[in-house]
């Protein structure tokens, strides 16, 4: 078999790819029932845009608490960064969505993950209370 390249790649379904832009617009505006639905009938939980942004990372920093846990529940990975290297956590840090941090960290996000990782944002933020739960005191 060979190795796919884009250019030897077979050309994406449009359906396919309608659907998947659907269930973005699902974890950035927090459809948490439908999306869920969806990942339940197999759309993969660590699904990521065309700039790696995954379910989890669009939920998170668009301040969706209820979609994050439901994605978290279903196997989506609290440490999947995008193609610039951010993480869910700090998306989440950087938007000040104390509760999804809380969630996030609950689910084995690792604060030192990513570039620039959740311990730096909550740094450049000021957020020593942030600091303070990701050393555990």
């Amino acid at each position: 078999m060979t190795e796919q390249t884009p250019e030897t790649e077979p050309a994406h379904d449009p359906e396919v790819l309608q659907l998947a832009a659907k269930v973005f617009d699902l974890a950035r505006h927090g459809d948490t029932d439908t999306l869920a639905a969806y990942v339940d009938a197999g759309v993969p939980a660590n699904l990521t845009n065309d700039r790696g942004d995954s379910l989890v990372m669009l939920a998170a920093y668009h301040g969706h608490l209820d979609a994050v846990l439901a994605l978290l529940e279903r196997g989506a990975d609290p440490n999947r960064a995008n193609d610039r290297g951010q993480t869910p956590l700090a998306g989440a840090v950087f938007k000040g969505e104390d509760e999804i941090v809380r969630t996030l960290l609950a689910h084995g996000a690792d604060p030192s993950a990513g570039a620039p990782s959740a311990v730096e944002a909550a740094g450049v933020f000021g957020r020593q209370d942030l600091l303070e739960l990701f050393r555990g005191e």
